[in-house]
């Protein structure tokens, strides 16, 4: 049965006048005048090719047009019987429980799963941690397995275009400093042709769009380990440091550092750089607080990696107790006050309750660092066969974010992304 399309005189002229004759355009056809109701029209027959189109058949073996002659004269084929799955032998026959609500309706399918999934993450959400030296080979770090101290102009520029290809665009960077430009008050912090801003301004040039955020702490320059300058007692000096750190933050946002990021917990230090910052003109670089930093023992490997330990001592008397829950919205309310961007919580998953906590009581967006330890746990069980070290990423990730946490500063964010862009294994 041949199907026929309807046109109106002006159409078919259209059609002639593209064509050069009556029916080319449309391979064989042929033109049939049709009068309708109100105006009048041309019918064209579809060629033998589309006809064919039509005459698909059902898997009754029964053409399209022959099911819809029997649904117009209200002749409908009967539906399969709906067979319900048999329960195992022993499933006990009970009456079903009397419940207006049943949760796992919600969760029957993945279509479903994925319709109410409520909380999402994407390459956007990952801040690429990268350690930086000297040298021009990159050293692979023993307790970060899959990490390494890269040479600033060979392989950092090769790490950072494989993670911007798979959308992570934001990069924080640590550095291995020599030991013979370490000092008692780590003046090579604000050194501005350091390692630090010389990296900056390279990656600046190579990738202009990417996001640069840099840790503002002497430890890494500091021959004694600490964050700030040690007094002969052993007392951390808070605001001496402080001083310091300021000089330090301006000569990272004089190279073209987007995110300057104080990790050194020192009392008053948001305010102070906020007005070093607006004083040399840098209104626009941002400070993220490491807010809520806990004196942990999940940063082991990160300590290996830059070579930092601290020499004597430890550094609770200025990072925070890990017992302690409310002291978080002291940091908070202080930091939000003296004018920082983003609050940062660390260690991550071990405090995703401080996460929530942060949400919860700020406005500002939350950051939350999985840390060395927390990566080199999964690592290491993956790679014994315990979990599956690529779900168990994923699954990590995801729980900083339900926590609260807007971006996220991990080790995994080149394989995390890669995975989100359907290009990591499976």
């Amino acid at each position: 049965m041949a199907s026929t399309v309807s046109f109106s005189p002006a159409n078919v002229q259209m059609l002639q006048a593209r064509s050069g004759h009556g029916h080319a355009a449309f391979g064989s056809c042929s033109a049939v005048p049709r009068a309708g109701p109100r105006l009048r029209s041309t019918a064209i027959r579809v060629s033998s090719e589309q006809e064919a189109a039509a005459a698909v058949r059902a898997p009754s073996g029964r053409t399209i047009e022959e099911c819809e002659a029997d649904a117009v004269a209200g002749k409908f084929p009967a539906p399969p019987q709906l067979v319900r799955p048999k329960a195992p032998e022993g499933t006990p026959e009970i009456r079903p429980l009397d419940m207006a609500k049943r949760p796992r309706r919600n969760r029957k399918s993945p279509a479903l799963r994925a319709a109410f999934q409520e909380t999402s993450i994407s390459p956007a959400n990952f801040v690429l941690p990268l350690f930086i030296h000297e040298g021009e080979e990159d050293a692979p770090i023993g307790a970060m397995p899959g990490c390494y101290r890269l040479g600033w102009r060979h392989g950092l520029l090769d790490e950072v275009y494989k993670a911007h290809d798979v959308g992570v665009n934001s990069f924080v960077l640590f550095p291995k400093v020599p030991d013979a430009l370490k000092s008692p008050t780590g003046d090579e912090a604000y050194n501005d042709n350091g390692l630090v801003p010389r990296t900056i301004r390279l990656l600046k040039d190579k990738f202009p769009d990417i996001v640069i955020y840099t840790d503002v702490a002497l430890d890494p320059y500091s021959s004694d380990g600490h964050d700030g300058i040690v007094r002969e007692d052993g007392v951390i000096m808070n605001d001496e440091t402080v001083y310091q750190l300021c000089k330090q933050a301006v000569s990272q946002a004089r190279a073209g550092a987007d995110v300057v990021s104080p990790s050194d917990m020192m009392d008053g230090r948001i305010g102070a750089l906020r007005s070093a910052l607006d004083a040399e003109g840098f209104h626009d670089v941002s400070i993220m607080s490491y807010t809520a930093k806990y004196a942990s023992s999940f940063y082991g490997p990160f300590r290996e990696a830059l070579d930092s330990n601290p020499r004597f001592g430890d550094k609770k008397t200025y990072q925070m107790n890990p017992a302690n829950y409310r002291e978080a919205l002291i940091e908070t309310a202080a930091d939000e006050a003296e004018g920082a961007d983003i609050l940062l919580v660390k260690p991550g998953l071990p405090y995703l309750d401080i996460i929530r906590l942060l949400r919860d009581n700020s406005a500002l967006p939350i950051a939350a660092y999985q840390v060395s330890g927390e990566y080199s746990m999964i690592k290491a069980a993956g790679a014994l066969g315990m979990v599956d070290e690529q779900k168990v990423m994923m699954e990590s990730l995801m729980c900083l974010r339900r926590a609260g946490a807007d971006v996220i500063l991990t080790y995994f964010a080149r394989h995390a992304a890669a995975v989100l862009c359907g290009m990591g294994p499976k």
